[in-house]
């Protein structure tokens, strides 16, 4: 099983520890011994300082005036033990015995009837040895504290793991419970810290792959759902060429159907794009202009029947395409409606632009893409943050428009 972030972070912490603490009693109990050594050391240099100056008084060998150090006048007067561990040539050493005894020998060069004389100085330093006696002493006091403050320091080590990893931890748990389509908050993100950057930018990560996944759906269920109409009236039309020739009337329809399924794909396509799209200020009166120029190019319609009501310039904040994509399907679905015969009206009044075509009384209703579509239109509208309200009647049919003005 895996560990967690919190139970390694916390094993690092109780290894350090460990070593630490361990890495300073080791130093400690060095630098006591070679404190201790350091001493004896001392003691032998000053003992064999006093000496040589006896020698040059005197002219003989003295015994040493402390009771730890022994004077010998050659070699072969030091004990078997000593001699076993030190060479003759060695200036100095130290030496354990098996039977308790601990000596630290130092060798003293003198000068005898011009002969140069080597002598040595022997301290059995077992009764005045400190550390290894306090820790026979006081060991264990030692060791308890030691432990005692190990385990403090695992305690510290568990409790700095827990807090520092705690923030993670509640972030990855909010990830988990996050559900496809919910809200996206975590609340570790007005942290000033890494963490409360991870999180803003999680957030954010989160909220735009919700975003792409709903259009996604709802670009396929569009697809599913405006094209099929076409397609089906394509088909129809088709199926009856094997029949007789295709009449005008149908091949009106075919054309129609086909110029419906390139409007809704272009629109499909510009709704999956609507989030990536900047938005800008538009000359809304321009865009109005280029719909209505190529209406006229593409359909046979009197420009005479059309009455236009808006001001020199009209300012708004939205997409171009969009904008474009808006009014095209929009006037194409009046012309569509009304007829040849029909009579459009655009104007533009407090805020709320309006287009309108006139019915025949009588005239059977037209089925059209934008007509069954009206859903389109209305999140066209909503992906620039206008609104877009159809007015149906049974003389004429009416679309207010509220765009977003520009300041």
């Amino acid at each position: 099983m895996s560990q967690s972030i919190r139970q390694r972070l916390f094993a690092a912490l109780a290894g350090f520890t460990v070593l630490l603490c361990l890495c300073y009693t080791g130093l400690a109990l060095v630098i006591a011994y070679v404190t201790e050594d350091m001493l004896v050391q001392r003691l032998l240099e000053r003992e064999a300082a006093a000496v040589s100056m006896r020698w040059q008084q005197h002219g003989k060998l003295t015994p040493s005036g402390s009771d730890l150090i022994t004077v010998y006048g050659s070699y072969l007067d030091l004990p078997q033990a000593v001699r076993a561990h030190v060479p003759p040539s060695a200036p100095r050493g130290e030496v354990f015995t098996t039977t308790g005894q601990h000596y630290h020998v130092l060798a003293l060069d003198v000068l005898a009837a011009c002969q140069p004389q080597r002598a040595y100085l022997l301290a059995d330093v077992a009764p005045v040895l400190v550390v290894s006696r306090l820790a026979q002493e006081v060991g264990g006091v030692v060791a308890g504290v030691a432990l005692a403050l190990i385990g403090l320091a695992l305690l510290l080590a568990y409790w700095l793991a827990r807090r520092l990893v705690l923030p993670l931890q509640r972030l990855a748990q909010e990830a988990r419970r996050l559900a496809p389509g919910g809200a996206v908050h975590f609340s570790e993100r007005d942290r000033p810290d890494e963490i409360g950057f991870l999180a803003r930018r999680l957030e954010t990560t989160f909220a735009e792959l919700q975003a792409v996944l709903r259009r996604e759906q709802a670009f396929a269920r569009d697809v599913s759902h405006e094209l099929r109409t076409p397609l089906t009236l394509m088909h129809n039309t088709l199926a009856l060429d094997y029949a007789q020739p295709l009449g005008r009337q149908e091949q009106v329809q075919l054309r129609q159907s086909t110029d419906e399924m390139r409007a809704t794909i272009d629109v499909l396509f510009a709704l999956a794009r609507a989030e990536q799209l900047p938005g800008d200020v538009v000359e809304l009166r321009g865009c109005i202009e280029q719909c209505l120029l190529r209406l006229l190019d593409e359909h046979p319609w009197d420009a005479s029947l059309l009455a236009l009501d808006l001001p020199e310039r009209l300012e708004v904040v939205g997409n171009p395409q969009l904008v474009m994509l808006l009014l095209n399907n929009c006037l194409a679905n009046a012309l569509f409606h009304g007829g040849p015969d029909s009579r459009i009206g655009i104007a533009f009044a407090q805020g709320c632009l309006s287009i309108q075509n006139t019915v025949q009384p009588g005239q059977a209703p037209r089925i059209h893409g934008f007509a069954h579509g009206q859903n389109l239109l209305l999140r066209l509208a909503k992906a620039m943050h206008w609104d877009i309200v159809f007015h149906p009647g049974a003389t004429q049919f009416r679309v207010a428009i509220h765009p977003v003005r520009a300041r």
